[in-house]
């Protein structure tokens, strides 16, 4: 399992995910949700590119690395602005991204791939990063770890 650690870029495992949903998708709901179903997929992707883009900022207003494949390149703990609140908010951004589209496919089959996004990129992202941010970072980090949480 070490094989996948920090091995994917997000944003690539995020447009795998849009395709394993485009391809999943029955589209088998009837018409008349549509508009219901666009105008959540509008509100929560209004709300992913705000909370990601919140996390962006922050990294570059510390300049730190945006680049999550090499956590141990990190300049700095960065615990201000939406990291308060998350301490991944730019997959967090990912995730709800996902959910939306899935709620615009209108398709229960579809949104299966959002569970296995947030399993994947804990596991093989998140927890590599957090160790290699706690190497850094020592006592601080484990801190911050018990003030905010991983997800919301």
């Amino acid at each position: 399992m070490n094989l996948l650690k920090l091995k994917v870029p997000p944003l690539i495992l995020v447009f795998v995910c849009f395709l394993l949903m485009l391809m999943t998708s029955s589209g088998t709901l009837t018409e008349g949700a549509v508009t219901i179903r666009f105008t959540l997929w509008g509100a929560i992707s209004l709300t992913a590119a705000a909370v990601s883009l919140l996390g962006v900022w922050e990294f570059k207003r510390h300049q730190t690395t945006v680049n999550p494949m090499v956590p141990k390149s990190s300049a700095s703990l960065v615990r201000s602005g939406i990291f308060q609140y998350s301490r991944n908010p730019m997959y967090l951004g990912f995730l709800l991204f996902l959910l939306a589209f899935g709620i615009l496919l209108g398709d229960i089959q579809s949104l299966l791939v959002v569970p296995l996004f947030f399993c994947y990129i804990t596991v093989f992202q998140i927890i590599p990063e957090e160790r290699a941010l706690q190497d850094i970072f020592g006592n601080e980090y484990k801190k911050y770890q018990r003030e905010v949480r991983r997800w919301l």
